[in-house]
């Protein structure tokens, strides 16, 4: 049985701890755990006070040669730093970053360290060569640990061995941590993606002498097959831009723990910039020739980080904080559950279950996290002075788990047009206004490129919100399907301060603008895949008058949910058939094969599925029937009745999708750049247990390591 697992306030310690709804968790007055009762109350944090950061530009250090081309070049390490994310009177806070790797002063001391990472500027056609390095040591060069807790019986790159397998223990993995850097949208070769098992530890001086391996699997394979002269510590990856531009962001993609990776601060923005897809027209000129103005300036790469910009990049994020500034991420999966740890009473794998065979029941991973605070470019709940005239913002959601509904209607006068998505520019400008009643839905890892026009808005201070529910998002309108979000906390975005304009706006209204042309893919194959979720086959649960779960085999509940898994659908029986990461590759496409893959959703939430190495297009979400009383969908289940278009906001290119329960979505692209990539849920938790495959455009290379 599988249930809709709901979002609880815990009144004490103000946590969103999320729990499966058949186990009724415990309302108890007492702290729930000593880590939860040090929970900074979010409802106690002064909101915009603080002014939205203009995330600078990274400067790069110069031009190198890359097979004949100029390419612009960065060397950019992770390091770990404080930035005040809470308002000033708080504690700073402990985050990782990216930047130069020859200076590691943070903005504040003017260097170029901050959280989020300072955006990185491609021009189109125009290679950008990064050395990735990972600089996660102390001033005498001894690795950190890690800021949260590590599952190590999950599958993970695990360092101790068997390297990228499960571990066998129960507590928190302490030594070094990897990284592995993806470009998130970017066009290509397998070696520069980030594959999630081409990790790499610091160079420390001090690894144990229980780390057996320094760098993953395919770290090595790619080292080998193509001759890479990548140090210790380090790898060295080139980005074609050979793409539309675009609004992309960087991240770490480390198999198992990408969850705690990006949580911690690993993610930037990368902007694509020029070329005929950059190219916006003003339909009211003559012949429609002359080029549309669109808001700007944006940020460069001068540190003004409160500066009069009109592009703004904006990256969106939930996090849960300690009393003393340091962020909260739970450390047992009683969390997950509302529970004190003490309250949650069974085997955890590797221990035996019910049948005698390993618990399938890891102790740390949560199946999702919801934070109880927004975090706008690296602080909480920030306010934007803006004028009445018009913005260009590039939003992304980079929550672990949370779907964003942004919701402008508390702004008279607003006019949001969206221009761009993942991809680059739609087919035409979105009155979002008119098409989704002045919402934004934004899935985990989705770009919005909106205009947002104040030119109409009285002057006063307005609160941009979040009607995303603060559990699973599974469709439906807020409100009536689901509860929106804590509008004290999480509810609330951002606040803008608008004021008179000063001098005239010369910008095009998005009306008026004609957007570069999109031509439709024609398919040559079309493939057929699931998302699966699992229940508990050997963990039984009764519950106590008090909450807790005790383990109890006469029990017909089981801990639900353990595994969210991909898999592939056969259409002739209507069922799927779930695959583990380590499973043989079943998706090859041809090299220069245009396919349309249909993503069958067999689970209660809606997943954002991204895939790597394409932009696709969205071709139409279907009906899958029969359904059970929950709207999921029961195999074996089939197609019916009329396929439903896109949103119309979804008419461009995209990376990553929102499939909805009882559904099936059709999305289309060109597989044209041979190698290994994957293909996986956004949610991060659930990419790292097992919502993550592997393929390979063309044959799978017969030298290829097992996965």
């Amino acid at each position: 049985m599988k249930l809709k697992y709901v979002c609880i306030l815990v009144l004490l310690s103000t946590v969103c701890a999320c729990s499966n709804s058949s186990h009724n968790s415990s309302e108890s007055s007492e702290p729930q755990s000593q880590v939860a009762a040090e929970n900074l109350d979010p409802a106690s944090i002064p909101k915009f006070v603080s002014s939205l950061v203009m995330v600078p530009v990274m400067p790069n250090k110069g031009t190198v040669d890359v097979q004949g081309e100029t390419a612009d070049y960065y060397e950019l390490a992770v390091r770990q730093f404080e930035q005040q994310i809470l308002p000033g009177s708080y504690p700073m806070t402990t985050v990782w970053g990216f930047g130069p790797s020859d200076d590691p002063r943070t903005v504040a001391q003017g260097g170029r360290y901050f959280y989020p990472s300072l955006t990185i500027e491609a021009r189109q056609d125009v290679p950008v060569r990064v050395k990735w390095i990972n600089a996660l040591v102390d001033e005498q060069g001894n690795f950190l640990p890690h800021l949260f807790p590590i599952d190590q019986t999950i599958h993970w790159a695990n360092p101790v061995g068997p390297r990228d397998d499960h571990g066998t223990s129960q507590e928190p993995y302490e030594g070094p941590v990897p990284v592995v850097i993806h470009l998130h949208g970017g066009h290509d070769n397998d070696e520069s993606d980030g594959f999630p098992e081409a990790w790499f530890l610091p160079d420390a001086a001090n690894i144990p002498s229980d780390i057996q391996f320094t760098t993953g699997t395919f770290y090595d394979y790619f080292v080998s097959k193509f001759g890479l002269d990548w140090s210790p510590g380090t790898a060295t990856y080139t980005y074609p831009n050979d793409q539309r531009a675009t609004t992309l962001w960087y991240h770490d993609h480390t198999l198992g723990i990408t969850r705690v990776n990006i949580y911690a601060g690993l993610a930037g923005f990368y902007l694509i910039r020029g070329g005929s897809d950059d190219v916006v027209l003003d339909t009211r000129s003559e012949n429609q020739s002359s080029p549309a103005v669109l808001p700007g300036p944006a940020p460069s790469t001068e540190i003004n980080l409160s500066g009069s910009f009109r592009e703004i990049p904006i990256m969106i994020q939930d996090r849960s904080f300690n009393t003393d500034g340091s962020l909260f991420y739970p450390d047992n999966r009683a969390f997950f559950e509302g529970l004190d740890p003490s309250q949650l009473q069974i085997p955890f794998t590797p221990d035996p279950g019910c049948d005698g065979m390993p618990s399938d029941v890891a102790p740390i991973i949560q199946p999702e996290f919801f934070g109880d605070c927004i975090v706008v470019n690296g602080q909480t709940w920030p306010f934007l002075n803006v004028e009445q005239r018009r913005y260009r913002f590039r939003i992304l959601n980079a929550c672990n788990s949370r779907t964003l509904i942004l919701d402008f209607n508390g702004i008279p006068g607003l006019e949001v047009w969206q221009i761009g998505a993942d991809g680059g520019f739609l087919a035409a400008p979105v009155d979002m206004n008119a098409a989704n009643d002045g919402r934004l839905l934004m899935g985990l890892a989705e770009r919005a490129d909106i205009i947002a026009d104040f030119t109409n808005v009285p002057a006063g201070n307005y609160v941009l919100t979040n009607l995303g529910p603060d559990e699973a998002f599974d469709g439906g309108e807020p409100g009536v399907d689901f509860d929106p979000a804590d509008p004290q906390t999480t509810g609330q975005v951002l606040q803008f301060r608008v004021g008179p304009r000063v001098g005239e706006d010369t910008t095009t209204p998005p009306q008026f603008m004609k957007l570069p042309a999109i031509t439709p893919l024609v398919p040559t194959v079309t493939r057929r895949i699931s998302l699966n979720e699992n229940a508990s086959m050997n963990v039984f649960v009764r519950q106590e008058a008090d909450g807790s779960l005790i383990y109890d085999c006469n029990s017909s509940t089981p801990i639900d949910p353990v595994k969210t898994l991909l898999g592939t659908y056969d259409l002739n029986t209507g069922m799927p058939t779930e695959a583990l990461w380590s499973g043989a590759i079943t998706e090859t496409p041809a090299v220069g094969a245009v396919e349309t893959w249909e993503i069958y959703n067999f689970t209660m939430d809606a997943h954002p599925i991204h895939i790597h190495l394409v932009q696709f297009q969205v071709v139409n979400r279907q009906a899958l029937a029969p359904l059970d009383e929950n709207g999921m969908a029961i195999p074996p289940a089939f197609p019916t009745g009329t396929p439903r278009e896109p949103e119309v906001w979804e008419s461009g290119f995209k990376d990553t999708v929102i499939v909805y329960p009882g559904e099936l979505a059709r999305v289309r692209a060109v597989f044209d750049d041979e190698g290994f990539s994957v293909w996986h849920c956004h949610i991060l938790e659930h990419e790292d247990n097992e919502m993550m495959r592997p393929y390979h455009v063309g044959p799978v290379p017969a030298d290829a390591p097992p996965l």
